[in-house]
């Protein structure tokens, strides 16, 4: 979710994923996909910006997120993966003397 602001200065959090179509004129206004319409404060450049990060930190999320770790937990093995553990296999060759 990311957080956006009304022109009254409340806050309300929206799913990025559930924006149609944004325009400025002047006030910038996102319609989402069930044509619910919000007038936010924040420039168009602004909420792409919020929307790109928004995503940029699910892929992230997802790219460092143990997998296994729900059996492991189930087994009494949890262990933590940090964010520098690679997901993908790697190949190794061993060098020839």
């Amino acid at each position: 979710m990311i957080i956006l602001t009304r022109l009254n200065d409340s806050h309300f959090a929206v799913n990025p994923d559930l924006v149609e179509r944004m325009h400025s004129n002047p006030d910038t206004t996102l319609t989402l996909v069930d044509g619910t319409t919000y007038i936010v404060t924040e420039t168009m450049d602004e909420v792409i910006e919020l929307m790109a990060r928004y995503r940029a930190r699910i892929i992230s999320l997802a790219r460092f997120h143990d997998l296994d770790a729900p059996r492991r937990e189930a087994e009494g093995k949890l262990v933590l993966v940090s964010e520098q553990t690679p997901r993908t296999p790697h190949i190794t060759r061993e060098r020839s003397s």
